[in-house]
């Protein structure tokens, strides 16, 4: 009935989200299932609290209690705000972008039922060891060995040089949020560093995908056996990127939380970040942030920059290709240490747990 080829960006969303909704509560109400707590994520899924405080709780629900959690404060302003205010507890998704959004009007006002509570990634899906798409099994304990055979498949798939060279991947949606302009200058110095580069993404919007077809094919005449754009999404590619490669850019105008680095850190790789959002709770620069590192338990496992501009990615980017070039073993070292980091759910789901019971009182 509300099937029109995709799942967002349709012309009816509020209407069939909103049916959606309806559909939740009312399934809960003819059930009888009354759960303790009704979580509700992002725009999509808002209009639950506010139907569920004005409706459905006068009709046998009336000891669950509703979590709101916010993903993505870009978007779906109005269901967001208004759920936040129906809202028992809310959510999102680290600690630091709750407190980059804190004076946003839709979230000052809620500050007292407020927290931010880190993602985590499924350490089953993302599993080098059992993970099929990659030549060799892995873990810390041969990541070095697991690691270059992956490279070398990776390589050879993509049709890039087979050598021994500092490859930097890149796995995201083409967007502004994520950093564009840093993306394509991470590139450019990557190559003049010597290195290689392997891009996985694609642009929902037709101009940046146009774009970025344009640097593709510039790239095939200039360095086709060190660069390769791969603008589409393919799951199996991406298996083999984050084993293959020896660092992963995640440079984010703005991240919630940020899922990429997690997921290279599982498979050994190195992340190099822009201090945003849940970037600055994951990813502890090896240079500046030893201290707060310690503070949270781990050790220091990536490379950071501030600021938006060229500067701030070759800051980083230069202080980590380096690092590869001149002290292999030490950076052997790190990829075993960023393995042995546990960024899974276990403690997210914990921190849940409190909170669900926070709401309950």
């Amino acid at each position: 009935m509300f099937w029109a080829g995709c799942i967002y960006g349709c012309k009816n969303d509020g209407e069939r989200f909103g049916f959606f909704c309806h559909a939740a509560l009312e399934f809960l109400q003819q059930s009888g299932f009354h759960p303790d707590i009704i979580h509700c994520h992002d725009w999509s899924s808002a209009p639950v609290a506010w139907l569920f405080k004005d409706h459905y709780m006068h009709y046998g629900l009336s000891k669950s209690r509703v979590v709101f959690t916010i993903h993505n404060l870009e978007f779906g302003a109005n269901n967001i705000g208004k759920a936040m205010a129906y809202s028992d507890k809310a959510t999102t998704v680290s600690p630091t972008y709750s407190r980059e959004i804190s004076g946003n009007p839709l979230v000052a006002s809620h500050l007292h039922k407020f927290h931010g509570i880190l993602n985590g990634i499924d350490p089953d899906i993302w599993d080098p060891y059992n993970d099929t798409y990659i030549p060799v099994p892995y873990t810390s304990d041969n990541v070095v060995e697991g690691k270059r055979a992956a490279k070398d498949a990776l390589q050879q798939r993509l049709g890039l040089k087979k050598a021994d060279l500092p490859l930097v991947g890149i796995i995201t949606r083409l967007t502004h949020q994520k950093g564009i302009h840093l993306i394509k200058h991470a590139i450019w110095r990557a190559l003049e560093r010597n290195g290689q580069v392997v891009l996985l993404g694609s642009a929902p919007d037709p101009r940046i995908q146009n774009e970025f077809v344009n640097l593709a094919n510039h790239l095939h005449s200039s360095h086709c056996d060190r660069a390769r754009l791969c603008l589409t999404y393919d799951e199996p590619l991406s298996h083999l990127i984050y084993a293959g490669a020896d660092f992963i850019l995640v440079p984010s105008i703005f991240e919630p939380c940020g899922l990429t680095q997690l997921t290279a850190m599982r498979y050994g790789s190195i992340a190099v970040v822009r201090k945003t959002g849940g970037l600055v709770d994951t990813v502890f620069d090896v240079d500046h942030d030893k201290e707060k590192a310690k503070a949270q338990g781990l050790e220091p496992n990536g490379f950071s920059f501030d600021g938006a501009d060229p500067a701030g990615v070759d800051y980083a980017l230069n202080r980590a290709i380096s690092a590869w070039y001149d002290g292999r073993d030490w950076f052997n070292s790190l990829c075993k240490k960023v393995m042995e980091q546990d960024w899974s759910w276990n403690k997210p789901a914990l921190d849940y747990l409190e909170l669900y019971h926070s709401a309950r009182k």
